[in-house]
């Protein structure tokens, strides 16, 4: 079965939306690139730790929102989630250019069959097979194929690359075809309006759109614009703030949801870092999220609001749909 729409699709099978419970929009278990070196998630052992003690922390799942080309190893997610019992779902895409090294062979792809392929055959078992072809194997679980539930894109710093409008022109194609949505890296939430006037006119709604790493511009009237628009405000920056204390963030997500867009926010760690993973003796871990950010969200936003952000936010958003 392909068709998904109004379904959640994890790297288990689809599951209704209403199942999932409390999600972390953006984290990686497994990650590699060339602008993180020395910061390799690789372990599998290490990564189902981490994940298990995140379970515990409070949450039922996660996005796992690392793309092609960049570490993932889509039968271990499938592995982990099953021995955990926690919700994962898996990213197809391809991320800005900083992460690839010259671009080689991924861009030279029909990047929309590729993304449509990895969202409804399979996810490729190894990445590397994409220099040599267009189809590589899926990656399995009990004989049944890993599939991608999610097309992940990035761009830069108030730039969007010739290869970075592709990818998003090719997410917007395979988004039309299976629905499923669509998450954008941006750096300090810089040309947004841009990048989802360009999703639009390749048919995508603001609504199936997460904007990634908002919060790390932490302007709550640039984020109440971006969430009238319709698109998902992905905060993902507790325990990684260098630039604010963590209390601009709190602060920035009070007036987005007193300006009455509760219902657009998502929350995430994005913790891509083997010197941020407990498990790897770093800190703070993905279990920072549960275990301290949200009681500090929660005296904030109080139960109902928080509930709405971790719990039907994600469900709308992870749920495959067209309009």
């Amino acid at each position: 079965m392909t068709e998904a729409t109004g379904l959640v699709r994890t790297v288990l099978g689809d599951v209704e939306p209403s199942t999932l419970g409390a999600i972390d929009y953006h984290e990686h278990l497994f990650h590699r690139s060339p602008i993180l070196p020395g910061e390799d998630l690789d372990d599998p052992a290490a990564s189902e730790a981490e994940f298990a003690a995140f379970l515990r922390s409070g949450f039922d799942g996660i996005v796992d929102a690392t793309p092609i080309g960049l570490g993932r190893r889509p039968g271990a997610l499938a592995t982990i989630a099953a021995r955990t019992r926690g919700a994962i779902v898996a990213a197809t895409g391809r991320h800005r250019d900083a992460h690839y090294a010259g671009g080689g062979r991924l861009d030279a792809l029909d990047l929309a069959a590729v993304f449509e392929r990895e969202l409804t055959v399979g996810i490729a078992a190894s990445d590397d097979e994409y220099g040599v072809t267009d189809a590589p194997a899926p990656a399995l679980i009990d004989g049944r194929p890993v599939r991608a539930g999610l097309i992940k894109t990035g761009i830069d710093y108030w730039r969007i690359s010739t290869t970075e409008r592709a990818a998003l022109e090719a997410a917007a194609a395979a988004h039309l075809v299976t629905g499923a949505p669509v998450m954008v890296h941006t750096e300090r939430a810089s040309a947004v309006p841009e990048l989802l006037g360009l999703l639009e006119a390749s048919g995508v709604a603001a609504t199936r759109v997460a904007i990634a790493h908002a919060d790390r511009n932490p302007d709550a009237g640039l984020h109440a614009e971006i969430a009238a628009a319709g698109a998902y405000l992905g905060y993902d920056g507790a325990a990684r703030y260098r630039d604010h204390p963590e209390s601009v963030l709190l602060d920035c997500l009070a007036a987005v949801v007193e300006a009455g867009h509760g219902d657009r926010v998502l929350l995430g760690g994005d913790v891509a870092r083997r010197s941020s993973f407990a498990a790897y003796g770093g800190m703070p871990g993905l279990a920072y999220l549960g275990d301290r950010h949200l009681r500090r969200v929660r005296a904030r936003l109080g139960d109902a609001l928080t509930t709405t952000i971790l719990v039907d936010n994600p469900a709308a958003y992870l749920a495959w749909s067209r309009a």
